[in-house]
């Protein structure tokens, strides 16, 4: 077990670094284009699998450090570079983490690679759990998975969407229901292969951030799949339904498994975002004057500029705690992971309103880019469960009630 320490050893400083001369010169000065574009930055994502930083060895890398903060600080490096462009290339980890979450060992070993290729042959991932009428209440879902015996195969049906790389992933990690009347218990996750005839990208939408990520429909229609590809197994599969008719307490659920293990790293982009605005904010105070002296000389705004990094850094202490707790198997008695999910996406989106406001009007237009680190922050309140989603998990955690 890694103890808890806010000191990075030698290993992971080279890391960060690493990451963070990848993010500012590579990510940085890519991002406005991609941002107007609202494209998947290939040569960005093909630079960094030339490097090693995406890849499967590397993520691997990042989810055994013993500490738990190696992946998420190497996620706020990448934010900080831009928000969209880190998506892109590390969307695919929460396919990734999908397959690690609910599939055995051998499924693991089989998949996890295909996640993302290799350089000059970079694949992609997609983790399908959103539909148009189950965001949060995913017991709602209404994609089925139907299981043929004689031929050991699945047949997948339904509508996914908010998708991160969905239609273009060459692995689409799916969440169906298996018995609809389980609800949320009664759902399984399965992985669909390249090239699988049915599976197909519906709309893509255009969105106020994160623009450089593709974020669409995927589309079911009679996508049918070995039984290897249910994550985990048929008969963990029917243990599980079983247990949940008889109506015993549930472990987990397929979705959420995957969640609870992302959001100490979603947490982390948030406070990337956060900081690249708190850090241009601060040097923009120094060298404008106004009245004239430089406006960081005036009350207002340096008490801004100290509200804003000590909300930043409150943030990384959550997400860091959270990281930490989860990779040693501390249960989140409090919703931890939650903690730090919510707090770290609405003091993005706090820091860097706070930014707009220290630059004015340039804050305001593209040419400088705190407006869109703006933009970019929003999504942290609303996808992998809104804020207020987060807040009734604290919420039902500290009080052992079951709150709506």
């Amino acid at each position: 077990m890694g103890d808890f320490s806010l000191e990075f050893n030698e290993d992971q400083l080279q890391v960060v670094k690493w990451v963070h001369d990848f993010a500012e010169g590579v990510v940085r000065p890519a991002a406005s284009e991609w941002d107007e574009r609202e494209e998947t930055p290939w040569p960005v994502i093909e630079e960094a699998a030339k490097v090693g930083l995406y890849s499967f060895d590397f993520v691997a890398q990042c989810f055994a450090d013993p500490t738990g903060q190696l992946l998420p600080a190497v996620n706020e490096e990448m934010a900080w570079g831009d928000a969209g462009i880190a998506l892109a290339i590390f969307g695919s980890t929460l396919g990734l983490a999908g397959i690690v979450a609910n599939g055995t060992p051998e499924q693991v070993g089989e998949w996890a690679p295909q996640c993302f290729g290799s350089p000059g042959d970079v694949r992609l991932a997609a983790f399908c759990v959103s539909e148009p009428d189950a965001g949060s209440d995913v017991s709602q879902m209404k994609t089925r998975a139907v299981y043929d015996p004689a031929s050991d195969t699945w047949t997948l049906n339904g509508t996914k969407t908010w998708i991160t790389n969905g239609g273009i992933a060459d692995v689409h990690v799916v969440v169906a229901s298996v018995e609809p009347e389980l609800g949320s218990r009664g759902q399984a996750s399965f992985v669909v292969p390249p090239s699988t005839p049915g599976l197909s990208q519906g709309q893509k939408f255009k969105k106020m951030g994160i623009r450089a990520s593709h974020t669409a429909e995927v589309v079911l229609e009679d996508v049918r799949i070995p039984g290897s590809c249910l994550l985990g197994g048929k008969d963990k599969l029917d243990e599980r339904l079983a247990s949940a008719r008889e109506g015993r307490q549930a472990k987990r659920q397929a979705a959420m498994a995957t969640f609870e293990a992302s959001r100490p790293t979603v947490a982390a982009q948030a406070v990337g975002i956060a900081r690249a605005a708190y850090e241009y904010s601060l040097e923009y105070a120094k060298e404008r004057k106004t009245f004239g002296k430089p406006i960081i000389e005036h009350q207002a705004i340096a008490f801004k500029l100290a509200d804003m990094k000590t909300r930043i850094d409150a943030a990384r202490l959550l997400y860091q705690r959270a990281a930490w707790m989860g990779t040693n198997g501390k249960p989140y008695v409090a919703g931890e992971g939650s903690m730090s999910k919510l707090f770290a996406g609405e003091t993005a989106v706090w820091v860097t309103e706070q930014a707009i406001q220290i630059l004015g009007g340039y804050g305001y237009i593209r040419e400088y880019p705190v407006e869109r680190w703006h933009r970019d922050a929003k999504i942290y309140t609303i996808f992998e469960g809104t804020s207020e989603i987060q807040r009734l998990i604290v919420a039902r955690a500290i009080s052992g009630v079951h709150i709506q």
